[in-house]
């Protein structure tokens, strides 16, 4: 089983998170997970980077969007440690806001928007609740540099700009990604070796 898997929709989205990798393999699924079979049989956990569109105000084109539950897929799945790769990321001088994720299958138009962002979703995609559907108990994670969002329109002639500055900060991504991947293997290890001495889990005690 080899670590951590990126799994980017888009070539660009791709090249732009490998800059910042020095051991962790991105496979590229194509728009909307077309491509989903190239997903390795066995990794230790399945994580979507690429680029979103803010549902909400809060969320500024160059932010960031760490997801702590991906939608859009029938169950939400819930993405665990969500905190803690924010905070990694938030180290390497990211502006990052952890929230709701909800994939489409189409671009999101303004009063979908606000639909979405009543329920709470912070972002939208197109891959993340595909991948997550295919985990198969795998852990799974998502990021998300904002692009557009309210205010902010994906067509218009700013898009391109704002896109170039998006694909820089998911360039930057990279270190926060493995050093939060060494804590969760870590984290791991450690809970099964607390577990296996019967000092995790549930305590029991005598009388």
């Amino acid at each position: 089983m080899v670590g951590p898997v990126v799994c980017a929709g888009l070539r660009m989205e791709a090249r732009a998170v490998r800059r910042g990798l020095a051991r962790t393999p991105v496979v590229v699924v194509g728009y909307r997970a077309r491509r989903i079979d190239r997903l390795p049989a066995a990794c230790a956990a399945l994580v979507v980077m690429g680029f979103g569109g803010a549902l909400d105000e809060r969320l500024r084109p160059g932010d960031v969007l760490v997801a702590d539950e991906i939608r859009g897929g029938g169950r939400p799945v819930p993405c665990n440690a969500a905190h803690m790769l924010a905070g990694e990321l938030i180290r390497d001088g990211l502006s990052v806001q952890v929230g709701p994720l909800v994939t489409t299958d189409h671009v999101v138009g303004r009063a979908e928007r606000a639909v979405w962002a009543a329920q709470g979703a912070r972002v939208a995609d197109m891959e993340s609740a595909v991948i997550a559907a295919r985990a198969g108990g795998r852990p799974v994670a998502a990021v998300r540099v904002v692009v557009d969002g309210p205010g902010h329109p994906l067509l218009h002639p700013g898009t391109v700009a704002r896109g170039l500055a998006a694909r820089r900060i998911l360039a930057r991504t990279g270190p926060a990604l493995e050093r939060w991947a060494a804590l969760l293997v870590s984290r791991d290890d450690r809970d099964d070796r607390d577990g296996i001495d019967g000092v995790g889990g549930d305590e029991v005690r005598t009388p």
